[in-house]
Order: structure tokens, then C-alpha cells, then sequence
């Protein structure tokens, strides 16, 4: 955890002893302007949960991880299919198995002393992402509720029932007093607006931030600078092999790339991560050398090299793709 975190989060909220949580996430290559997080912190100062929208490869599912990183804190990741019920998020019971383990107990010669016992319906209890950050102790902890808009409608509105006050849930198949939450999650959620907006009671609730793409040349700079860091968990970072000028050039192609405004399917930073990457596994630190290639293959009107790591549809694909750069 570090003394100059842009994110502000009470102290009693923080774990006593100032460790990071066992279920803190390592820290992940992001660069958050000031308005992304000044927006985490209206979230944390007003108990809301955080909204994100923006075009894929903006970003919005790295920040959750990059919060829990910064602040140490625990990160639990529920990904939103078309069946998810809010129910989901809290918890789930195998009533089949419980229903099993009745059968084998009134079994003759039925072995003793077995870790799963019937009559205790916790063993059959499996705690979701938002059942398990009310539980933790010491701290808060952060929840990835990732493309909401993939649930039916109702989705939404259900979810409020827990995640405002008291933020408690009962277990039905259990007689047990309601789990309270101890510490104020704090919960992002992310949306695509595959089914159109999301319900009016639902956004009333929550703190909203749309990440724009970053279109200028010295912020994916900064972006491949985190990535090409050692602190990058990929195994090769983006900037690595590759000389300035080469970088320079080929960020200039992927903005004039995207400038056009025809594509269906604009390439986000992942792609473009992965076009360096690519470019760098090609040509390595050629450029400066006798050899002028890499720098004419990313002049503007060449044919691009390595497409496929930048359209990922069909309408987008130029019609003078270019086969392997080498």
C-alpha cells in the first residue's frame, strides 16, 4: 500500500495493521486520470456504487483491480452472464447434494466422522463475490460486478436491495441471523449497454464516469510506459523491443487508424498492446540500422502490418491486408 494512493478511503475501513489482504490483487499496469479518480472517491465518500461505460479496451474492468491493488485491499470478480440473478452475487445452495449426503447417512455401516454433515446447511452454502465482501473482517473490500447489461432487466433493481442500507442478505436454507456487511464495499460495476440503458432507479443510485479512449499521443505513451514497466504481468512487455522511434511511429498509425471514424469495431489499448508486441517480436531493435523496413511498413498508406491483432470484424478488415511483417 503506498503513501501517496490517489484514493481515499477512511482509515477505518483499512485493515489495523496496515497489511494487504491475502485476497489482494498484484498490482496491474493502469493509468487513472484525475477524473476517474476523483470519481472513486465520490463513490467511497457516498457509499455508491460506481458505474462505468465506455468503449471496450477503455479500461473499465482494470480499475477495480487497480483500486484493490493500490489501496491492498480484497477484489472479488463477478462476471454477468444473461442467466445471473442478483442472487448469485450473494450466495448459492446444493440442495441436490445435501439431499445426497441424507440419502448415504441412512445408509447401514455409513463411514463416521465426515467433513460434510446435513445437518449443517453451511457446508452446502457457496458464498458469490458480494457474500464474500461482506464478510471480511478487517476491511472493505472491492467487487467487479462486470457487464451488467448482459442479465435480464430486472437484474439491476434487484441488486439495490443489497447493496443499500443495512446491506444485509438471510441464507433461506439456513436459521441464521442475516449477514451484515462489516465494511462498506465498494462496488464497480461496468456496462456495455448491450440491452440499451439501464433502469432509472437503478442509475439514480450510482455514481457514473464514461472513460474516454485515449486519443492523443502522450497518454498512450504513459499507458505503454505502465505496460512495458517490470511490474507487467505479461511476458513481454509491450515497449521492451522496441526503439523509440518505432513506438512513436507505430502509436501515430494506430491514432490515424482509429481518426477515420469508419470502423466498426475501433481497436482499444489491449489491441494496441498487442500490436507492439507483435512489431516487437518482427523486428526487435532494428530500427537505426541499415535496414529501413519497419519504419516504411508504418508510414501512413503502407498496408498494415499484423492486422489481425487490430480488427476483430469481418466489415473492418482492409482489403490490402499485409501477411507477416518481418
Amino acid at each position: 500500500m503506498t503513501t501517496d494512493c490517489p484514493f481515499e478511503l477512511p482509515a477505518e475501513h483499512r485493515s489495523p495493521d496496515g497489511r494487504r489482504h491475502p485476497d489482494a490483487p498484484d498490482p496491474v499496469p493502469y493509468i487513472a486520470s484525475a477524473a476517474l479518480i476523483e470519481a472513486v472517491n465520490l463513490a467511497i465518500h457516498l457509499d455508491r456504487p460506481l458505474l462505468l461505460e465506455g468503449e471496450a479496451g477503455s479500461g473499465k474492468s482494470q480499475l477495480a483491480r487497480h483500486v484493490a491493488a493500490t489501496l491492498g485491499l480484497p477484489f472479488y470478480f463477478w462476471p454477468v452472464r444473461s442467466t445471473s440473478q442478483a442472487q448469485d452475487g450473494l450466495y448459492s445452495y446444493d440442495a441436490i447434494l445435501r439431499l445426497h449426503d441424507v440419502q448415504l447417512a441412512q445408509l447401514p455401516g455409513r463411514r463416521a466422522g465426515t467433513k460434510r454433515h446435513p445437518e449443517q446447511p453451511l457446508n452446502y452454502v457457496t458464498f458469490g463475490a458480494l457474500g464474500r465482501a461482506f464478510q471480511v473482517p478487517e476491511c472493505s473490500a472491492v467487487v467487479l460486478i462486470d457487464e451488467i447489461d448482459k442479465a435480464d432487466l430486472d437484474f439491476p433493481n434487484d441488486l439495490l436491495t443489497v447493496l443499500d442500507d443495512p446491506r444485509a442478505f438471510s441464507i433461506r436454507e439456513a436459521r441464521l441471523p442475516p449477514i451484515r456487511a462489516l465494511h462498506p464495499p465498494l462496488v464497480i460495476i461496468t456496462s456495455n449497454k448491450e440491452k440499451g440503458n439501464l433502469p432509472a432507479p437503478f442509475l439514480r443510485r450510482c455514481i457514473y464516469s464514461y472513460l474516454e479512449f485515449p486519443n492523443d499521443l502522450e497518454r498512450l505513451r504513459e499507458i505503454i510506459a505502465a505496460h512495458g514497466s517490470a511490474a507487467t504481468p505479461s511476458p513481454q512487455p509491450a515497449a521492451e523491443t522496441l526503439e523509440p522511434a518505432l513506438i512513436e511511429l507505430a502509436v501515430g498509425r494506430f491514432l490515424a487508424l482509429r481518426a477515420q471514424g469508419n470502423l466498426f469495431k475501433p481497436p482499444g489499448t489491449s489491441e494496441l498492446l498487442d500490436w507492439l508486441r507483435a512489431l516487437g517480436r518482427a523486428w526487435g531493435r532494428r530500427v537505426g540500422t541499415a535496414d529501413p523496413a519497419p519504419i516504411a511498413a508504418l508510414r501512413d498508406g503502407t498496408r498494415l502490418p499484423f492486422p489481425e491483432l487490430l480488427f476483430k470484424q469481418r466489415v473492418d478488415w482492409p482489403r490490402d491486408a499485409a501477411g507477416p511483417a518481418g
